[in-house]
């Protein structure tokens, strides 16, 4: 007897960010897919394999928990949002983002507004003009997304004119550069979506400060194990560092019984794991001590954590391994931060093991292998997952889609840490 296609079809999460007008984390758009698998079961009904998986992602992977505050944006069309299945969603979690495929329809523009009613949360997607087929469909939309990247420069005040007619939040898609996101903001857009913001070789970035060279300079005495006293000498001269050093020996993410006012005591009492973890957190926030998760560190933080917990299963009795991974998910987006060349990035880090150099730089090895598995998950294309993750003993579906739910779990903890 063919497997149940409900319990055995496999998952896969692609995510990216949706920031507000002052670039602080509104949601994230979560790209869900079918993996081919050798023994894959036949799934005779869509609709229900659709729900199931989405189900399954905000049940068993617990991604609602994952997100936090923040709702996620679904893909879904007509036939699915026609059917019983959407309203397994959570509704309180989920924007559902109508293709900008689906036939508007008398059918589809009643089940909208009972969806509506119900409490649903309703985008339409990908809009690069307003036809008047589409406009009984508008208004029923609490979210319009504009892909700006097909329409013109001249075309777009028009198009944000129609569409700020009704009482809808303009959703900027596929923004490429800061001069695009001001340029959008400016016309009234109010939340963005795009490369800029979480794609690894187009944010703008920043030349290496003083405060950023002394990390670098801390992380690679952490990894050459040197005497406390050094690194307490490294961290007097860069009173930003030593104010976050203090905070987070501090915090209670470190169970920390007692105040701790000497940098000795918070380095001993970190340990130099933690310190280490930190100290590669650190190089995506504001060095002078300045608090907030901006969405480049959370992608940072997100791509480590799940970099480690995929190793911990590749090599499961290799405990540096997993470290190894987690430094080379931190590292892996620091050209963006510093617009800086990786090689010159790893001159500065003398003592960087050589698995994490090559994963770095020519994506080679069992680490390049989990990198480029990173890189595809947070792709929009994830064709090149499947193949991936069986060149990785230890590895399946299931296992990729429980450390992508964990790993954003991390990541939403440390993002609330920031904020106490």
């Amino acid at each position: 007897m063919a497997p149940d296609a409900t319990h055995t079809t496999p998952i896969y999460l692609g995510r990216q960010p949706i920031l507000d007008a002052r670039q602080s984390l509104y949601g994230y758009e979560l790209l869900f897919r079918s993996g081919p698998a050798p023994n894959r079961a036949i799934v005779a009904n869509h609709m229900v394999a659709t729900a199931t998986v989405i189900t399954h992602a905000f049940t068993e992977l617990g991604l609602a928990d994952a997100l936090g505050e923040q709702k996620a944006f679904i893909n879904v069309d007509g036939d699915f949002l026609l059917s019983e299945a959407v309203e397994l969603l959570p509704k309180d979690k989920v924007v559902l983002e109508i293709l900008e495929t689906v036939e508007v329809t008398p059918e589809l523009l009643k089940r909208c507004r009972e969806l509506k009613a119900k409490g649903f949360t309703l985008a339409l997607d990908d809009i690069v003009a307003v036809t008047p087929a589409m406009e009984p469909l508008l208004d029923l939309m609490d979210i319009a997304k504009v892909c700006i990247s097909a329409v013109s420069e001249e075309a777009l005040p028009g198009l944000v004119q129609a569409l700020a007619r009704r009482p809808l939040e303009l959703l900027a898609e596929q923004v490429e550069s800061r001069e695009q996101m001001e340029h959008c903001r400016n016309l009234g857009f109010h939340l963005f979506q795009g490369y800029y913001f979480a794609h690894p070789t187009i944010l703008s970035g920043r030349k290496l400060g003083q405060s950023r060279l002394s990390l670098l300079k801390l992380l690679s005495q952490v990894l050459d194990d040197s005497d406390t006293p050094q690194l307490e000498q490294t961290f007097k001269h860069e009173p930003g560092l030593s104010i976050n050093l203090l905070r987070m020996a501090n915090s209670a993410a470190v169970g920390a019984r007692t105040r701790i006012t000497s940098l000795r005591h918070a380095i001993t009492l970190l340990g130099r794991r933690q310190l280490q973890r930190w100290l590669q957190l650190l190089l995506y926030t504001d060095p002078a001590g300045n608090t907030g998760f901006p969405p480049l560190l959370q992608l940072a933080a997100t791509r480590a954590r799940l970099l480690e917990l995929l190793a911990e299963s590749h090599m499961a009795a290799d405990r540096d391994f997993a470290d190894r991974a987690f430094m080379t998910g931190i590292l892996s987006l620091t050209p963006a931060l510093f617009a800086t060349p990786i090689d010159e990035i790893l001159s500065q880090i003398s003592t960087l093991a050589t698995d994490v150099k090559q994963a770095l730089l020519r994506h080679q090895g069992s680490l390049g292998l989990l990198l480029r598995l990173i890189e595809a998950l947070e792709s929009e294309d994830l064709s090149q997952v499947p193949a991936l993750v069986a060149q990785l003993p230890g590895l399946s579906p299931e296992r990729v889609n429980l450390a992508q739910a964990q790993a954003l779990a991390w990541t939403r903890a440390i993002g609330q840490e920031q904020q106490n």
